[in-house]
């Protein structure tokens, strides 16, 4: 059976926890919004990130414009201090690879993504990129992940989603893409989520026996959701 694995990039693959809110607080902040906590909470996962923003400027700047803006901001931010991978995630990418097709699927901007996965020499492993701009709707819908499954050529059921949101968690399930769910620092997932993944971890390391389990065992052949959280 061929089976693929789809990838979040944004806190799954790299760590940009910190560089999305910077660059958003930073363009926020010439229209005269000053950043709070709560927005930083709102882009997490949040695949129309960049109408929040425009929604807190008042108006002043459209969506196209955030998402240019913020996207030059992150990219002078990469040149000078290069987006770092998590701990274990190039391992888990490879591992991957020994299963089928890799691919990402993501709400960043393209022009981010590439220059990303350029510089952790991953684009020309990844057999499908699905950014921002490719899909109608963002994730939680499950555009992305069937846009994903389409570009590999594999029905979404041969396909395994790796997470840290949940809205992403959702985007993935809805596509009907089994899921290894791996929360951001360690978050819970809340109750209307946390029933959705196959398999949870709490950091790429510690998802690397999952992923080659959830490659391995047919889905009907699993009694109940893995997790290394908790255990």
């Amino acid at each position: 059976m061929h089976t693929a694995t789809v990838f979040d990039l944004d806190d799954t693959l790299v760590d940009t926890a910190g560089a999305w809110p910077r660059a958003c607080a930073a363009f926020s902040a010439r229209h005269g919004y000053r950043w709070r906590p709560e927005d930083t909470a709102a882009l997490h996962g949040n695949g129309n990130w960049a109408a929040h923003v425009a929604a807190v400027c008042g108006g002043r700047a459209t969506t196209a414009e955030v998402v240019d803006a913020c996207t030059d901001i992150i990219l002078d931010e990469h040149a000078a201090h290069p987006v770092r991978p998590l701990p274990g995630a190039l391992d888990l990418v490879a591992a991957a690879e020994r299963h089928g097709p890799v691919a990402v699927a993501t709400a960043s901007p393209r022009r981010f993504v590439l220059t990303v996965l350029d510089a952790l020499r991953l684009t020309t492993r990844m057999s499908a990129v699905i950014c921002g701009e490719d899909v109608g709707r963002a994730k939680p819908a499950p555009d992305p992940y069937l846009r994903a499954a389409a570009r590999i050529g594999l029905p979404p059921s041969a396909c395994l989603a790796v997470e840290d949101s949940p809205a992403g968690i959702r985007s993935a399930a809805a596509a009907g893409i089994r899921v290894l769910a791996i929360p951001r620092h360690g978050m819970r997932l809340p109750a209307g989520t946390a029933h959705l993944p196959a398999a949870q971890a709490r950091s790429a390391v510690e998802a690397l026996p999952l992923l080659t389990r959830l490659h391995t065992s047919r889905p009907e052949l699993l009694a109940h959701r893995t997790t290394a959280q908790g255990r």
